[in-house]
């Protein structure tokens, strides 16, 4: 068989509903990561689900392993092996979902049953993340079934179940199985496009910090009327530090908080790419960031410092009282190159030379460091596997060097040493997170071909890819 017919094949199961089935039966399982009471669902999701999936589909060696933070759910791995001479590539997923909050979703709608509404395909999980996984594992299926059972490389499979509580335990389980995951490359599938029509490929992801800016001047409140202007007002000196981080349009004022220039390749992957187009999407504020950048740089090449919460007093209920205490949660989201090591060192060295020493700095708790991690867009794969998404959608993808939000990609970019693919199948509108998450079935059918056609040409051209990263002809 051909390409061509891989690709028939592919969509051909598609449209007679055995990829809906699929679907089905993993939404049905609640896999809520954040519920401890669904510890059991968890397991449940791996091996009475995803283990027999792929067990239809060669992988003979499958383990379910609990997680190194025994808090936490497991990880299942497996290999389909083929040939020692041959690429292997590393596909990824998560099982898990976050919080259902069935009684949020509109009228007729049930999280953990596919209801389908014309183009829309209801469900937990749908998008985020088992339709995606899932899409991948049944193209993978057609691929083979049209080599005759044959792929033409070696596959292993890693799916987690505490994606959605920041991937707890997944850089310490790479490093423990590092020689069970050994690959050539990831190709895998997360968050969305950039819009629902124009496929998409993404190379890495900007990484995330969230730190705490505090200040305690002293024991409960005083009258504002006698002690206002006598009292340092902790609000105001807390807004005034950070004042001195970022201005009033958003531009980072700390050096050590701003990422080097941006590459060349990268300015130009992004030339082409628009940024908040869909329907769904608010109005972006042309004036705010980073002057000289254009927003998909501003959102894909350049660092963003955010406060996401601040509080002194009692908003709810003020009183006229100078406030003891302020705090801030602040969050730096940052590209490859940024020293985010050292923010805190960093941070504290700028308030103090800027009389903020009263002002103290730290970690946020329990928030998970995200590092930055970008595959160069000259490396071999990335031209090989925009041809391929081309050839079979009939559309030129958009490149985007790293996605804005952050993923565990460091566990495989930077663990594992792999080149990594992301090829996500869902869209900005798809309601992730919220009420009425949901899939569209016309992106997931376009989905379903460019994923047998990448596996396939991975069957075809693997080997030639390996050698040019190498240095060969």
């Amino acid at each position: 068989m051909t390409r061509h017919d891989a690709i028939a094949r592919a969509t051909a199961h598609f449209d007679a509903g055995g990829y809906l089935a699929l679907l089905r039966q993993a939404v049905a399982i609640p896999t809520e990561s954040q519920r401890p009471d669904h510890a059991g669902q968890l397991h449940t999701y791996l091996a009475d689900f995803i283990g027999p999936l792929i067990g239809r589909l060669g992988f003979t060696d499958q383990r379910i392993l609990p997680n190194p933070n025994s808090a936490h759910g497991p990880f299942l791995i497996a290999t389909r092996h083929e040939g020692d001479d041959l690429p292997t590539v590393l596909i990824y997923g998560h099982g898990d979902t976050v919080r259902s909050y069935p009684e949020q979703w509109r009228d007729g709608l049930d999280p953990w049953s596919v209801t389908v509404e014309g183009d829309r395909w209801y469900g937990r999980g749908t998008a985020d993340n088992k339709g995606q996984h899932v899409l991948n594992l049944v193209a993978l299926e057609q691929v083979m079934a049209a080599r005759g059972g044959r792929l033409g490389f070696n596959v292993k499979l890693l799916i987690e179940m505490g994606e959605e509580l920041g991937s707890p335990g997944l850089r310490p389980f790479c490093r423990e199985q590092a020689a069970a995951l050994k690959s050539d490359v990831l190709i895998a599938s997360d968050g969305p496009r950039l819009n629902a029509v124009r496929p998409t490929l993404f190379l890495g992801s900007r990484g995330a910090y969230n730190f705490e800016l505090a200040i305690h001047l002293r024991e409960g409140g005083h009258h504002s009327g006698n002690w206002g202007g006598l009292l340092r007002n902790p609000g105001t000196v807390l807004a005034s530090a950070i004042a001195s981080l970022v201005d009033a349009r958003g531009t980072i004022l700390l050096d050590s908080l701003r990422p080097p220039p941006i590459p060349e390749g990268v300015r130009a992957a992004l030339s082409d790419i628009r940024v908040g187009e869909d329907p769904n999407a608010p109005a972006i504020d042309e004036e705010w960031g980073e002057p000289g950048l254009t927003p998909a740089e501003r959102v894909f090449a350049w660092n963003a410092l955010e406060v996401l919460a601040f509080r002194t007093g009692d908003p709810d209920g003020p009183v006229n009282a100078v406030p003891p205490h302020a705090k801030a949660v602040m969050q730096l989201r940052f590209v490859v190159g940024t020293d985010w090591q050292n923010l805190l060192a960093n941070v504290r060295a700028h308030l103090d030379a800027h009389g903020f020493t009263m002002v103290s700095v730290g970690p946020a708790r329990a928030a998970e460091v995200f590092q930055a991690t970008r595959l160069p867009v000259e490396d071999p794969w990335v031209g090989w596997a925009l041809g391929s998404i081309e050839a079979s959608s009939g559309k030129a993808p958009a490149l985007l060097p790293n996605l804005g939000g952050s993923l565990p990609n460091d566990a495989f970019s930077e663990i594992l040493g792999l080149p990594t693919l992301w090829v996500p199948h869902s869209y900005p509108a798809c309601q992730q997170h919220a009420p009425d998450e949901h899939l569209l079935a016309s992106e997931s059918r376009e989905a379903m071909a460019i994923m047998a056609g990448l596996f396939w040409d991975l069957g075809e051209d693997g080997p030639a890819i390996l050698r040019r990263r190498a240095g060969g002809a």
